[in-house]
């Protein structure tokens, strides 16, 4: 059985963060603030982007 990643229904925004940190076994908490500091430290811009991506690829957690 192939493991998928997918967006969480543990969710802020979209549940990005959510579906990689299930996907990984990591603490939701720890993504979603290194996915700050990250886009914070590279102007804000491309995380965003790079998040909207993720949004439409990453299929829904249902």
């Amino acid at each position: 059985m192939t493991k998928r990643m997918k967006r969480s229904s543990d969710k802020m925004i979209a549940g990005v963060c959510a579906g990689i940190a299930e996907y990984f076994g990591w603490d939701v908490s720890l993504v979603r603030i290194a996915f700050v500091l990250l886009s914070l430290f590279s102007v804000v811009f491309p995380g965003l982007v790079v998040y909207v991506i993720l949004w439409f690829i990453m299929p829904d957690n249902n």
